[in-house]
C-alpha cells in the first residue's frame, strides 16, 4: 500500500524529529512532473524508479550512475528520467524527495546525489534530519526553508499522487526498476552498466 499524503506529511515532520520547480521538455515516455537529464529528443529514453531510501538505488547512484551518465546521458544517446518512490524508511524517502525538489530543479540532483552518498553514514548515526539538512544547506537553502519544504501540503499530495500512480498505473514494487522506452527491465536483473548497455541496444 503507498503512503497517503498525510502519512508522507506527518512522517517528514514527525518522523525525522524522532531520529515546486519549472520543468523541461519531456518525451513521449516522460510526464511533466519527472525529473530529467540529457536530450529529449534522444532515441532512447531510460526511466528510473528509485528511492531515497533504498540501499540498492544509492548503490547505483554511487557505483554505476556517473559511468552511466558520461556514455549515454552527457553524450546526447539517452534521455534520462528520474522517479521518485517510497520505499521503507518511507519518511526518510519522502522527505529527501521534497527536499530536493525545494532545492530547484538546477540543484535536485546534485542535492539527490549528496543524500545517496551520505545514505549509510545517516542511517549509521541516526541522524536523518541533520543528513538531509545538510545536503538542502550545500543547495543554498536555508534551515527555515528546509522546514518549509517538509510541512508543504501541495509537494506532500503531489508525491502522494506520483507514487501511487506508479505502484498502480506503471505496477512498480521494487527499487531500483528501470523501463528502457516502454519496456521494463527484468527487477531481478542487476542493474549493472553491462545489463543496462543490453537493454539499450535492443531498444534501439
Amino acid at each position: 500500500m503507498t503512503p497517503s499524503r498525510r502519512q508522507i506529511i506527518v512522517a517528514a515532520t514527525l518522523g525525522l524529529a524522532l531520529s515546486g520547480p519549472a520543468f523541461g521538455a519531456v518525451d513521449k515516455f516522460a510526464q511533466p512532473d519527472d525529473m530529467t537529464l540529457g536530450n529529449p529528443n534522444a532515441k532512447v529514453t531510460v526511466v528510473e524508479y528509485a528511492s531515497a531510501s533504498c540501499p540498492h538505488c544509492a548503490h547505483f547512484n554511487n557505483e554505476i550512475f556517473p559511468a552511466f551518465k558520461a556514455k549515454y546521458i552527457d553524450t546526447g544517446r539517452v534521455h534520462y528520467v528520474f522517479r521518485e518512490f517510497l520505499t521503507p524508511p518511507a519518511e526518510v524517502a519522502a522527505a529527501s524527495f521534497l527536499v530536493a525538489r525545494c532545492a530547484g530543479r538546477d540543484k535536485y540532483f546534485s542535492v539527490l546525489d549528496t543524500i545517496f552518498r551520505g545514505q549509510a553514514q545517516m542511517y549509521q548515526s541516526g541522524d536523518v534530519k541533520g543528513a538531509l539538512l545538510r545536503a538542502a544547506q550545500g543547495a543554498g537553502m536555508t534551515e527555515a526553508q528546509f522546514d518549509a519544504c517538509l510541512t508543504n501540503e501541495a509537494a506532500g499530495d503531489a508525491l502522494s499522487a506520483r507514487v501511487e500512480r506508479y505502484a498502480k498505473q506503471d505496477g512498480i514494487d521494487s527499487t531500483p526498476t528501470f523501463v528502457i522506452n516502454g519496456r521494463k527491465m527484468d527487477p531481478n536483473t542487476p542493474a549493472t552498466l553491462a545489463n543496462l548497455d543490453a537493454a539499450i541496444a535492443k531498444a534501439r
